[in-house]
């Protein structure tokens, strides 16, 4: 007979991790952690920048930690080292390189289907988030520059004419930790800043003002072109400009098609309707991390979503 796992979680975030780990410490033996990346905490290595920063009280919001998790300030690396250390010394199945294509429930026993293989399960944890599924612009990006047009800095190398596009932290952070080996170029529609830290908003004009980066504000890119390798781009105010690369840091967009196929109940502007306990109205499916809100971002408050849930659902 095809093994039940007791939860299975699907997202390897601080979310997913979380929940990972607060289910193996109340004893519960059959986890399955799901994974599409090949490692946890995949928007952690992806659009993090080496050695960045990570609060536990993010964007300054203080969070009193609920969970046996002592999750605490450090970098991108420490960060990864605790989550590798909580994973490997807490009895998790996991398995990576397998994004979930369904959930389906029947007679109280859910069936999660990857590409590769299907699991059963009498509780499903969805700790997915946004960053995974970045935010495209909505005018057509050419094939020809499709490696030259991107949405994270893996492709980036010294001495590139890069233009960030964004007017968050992301799109802030990218460029400051660009500017030192790129000519670098900042792009908002908006004619100032209105979404960063205090930190990030210092370093962005200390470093506009010293010319180590240069800002193209109150503008919006209308199109995309290839020009002898590079990106040529056309602003809305009729001005161009070329690059080697383009990089895009716009935010991330709830996977609303993917929680459509789990049956799961959506309000208006597309964000799962769940209850207190984070439970969706498909009974024992529950949600957390940052696709429960508009104002996704803290670990912290991740974590303590994941405790609360497993609580609830192991009290019950």
């Amino acid at each position: 007979m095809q093994k039940i796992y007791d939860v299975v979680i699907i997202g390897g975030g601080p979310a997913g991790v979380g929940a990972a780990v607060e289910t193996s410490i109340l004893g519960i033996k059959n986890i399955l952690l799901i994974e599409k990346g090949d490692n946890h905490s995949q928007t952690i290595r992806k659009f993090y920048k080496d050695n960045k920063r990570v609060d536990k009280d993010y964007k300054g919001q203080v969070v009193n930690l609920e969970g046996h998790i002592d999750f605490m300030d450090g970098s991108k690396e420490s960060t990864l080292d605790y989550f590798d250390k909580l994973l490997d010394q807490e009895a998790i199945d996991t398995a990576f390189n397998s994004e979930v294509e369904s959930v389906e429930s029947a007679e109280g026993i859910f069936r999660v289907t990857t590409f590769k293989a299907g699991y059963l399960a009498k509780i499903v944890i969805i700790a997915i988030g946004r960053m995974g599924r970045p935010n495209k612009p909505e005018y057509k990006i050419p094939p020809s520059i499709s490696d030259i047009v991107n949405f994270n800095l893996d492709k980036c190398t010294q001495g590139e004419s890069i233009l960030v596009v964004g007017g968050g932290n992301s799109a802030a952070e990218y460029a400051i930790g660009l500017a030192n080996e790129n000519k670098v170029t900042l792009n908002y529609r908006k004619a100032e800043f209105t979404r960063l830290n205090e930190l990030n908003e210092r370093i962005l004009l200390d470093f506009n003002k010293s010319g180590k980066l240069a800002f193209r504000l109150g503008t919006d890119i209308v199109s995309l072109e290839g020009e002898g390798g590079n990106v040529k781009v056309n602003f809305s105010d009729g001005e161009t400009a070329t690059f080697s690369r383009v990089i895009y840091a716009i935010g991330g967009t709830t996977p609303v098609e993917f929680l459509k196929k789990c049956n799961i109940e959506l309000n208006d502007n597309g964000y799962p309707i769940i209850n207190d306990n984070y439970e969706t109205n498909v009974k024992n499916l529950y949600i957390c991390g940052d696709i429960t809100t508009t104002h996704g971002g803290s670990i912290a408050l991740a974590l303590n979503q994941s405790y609360q849930i497993i609580t609830h659902t192991f009290a019950k």
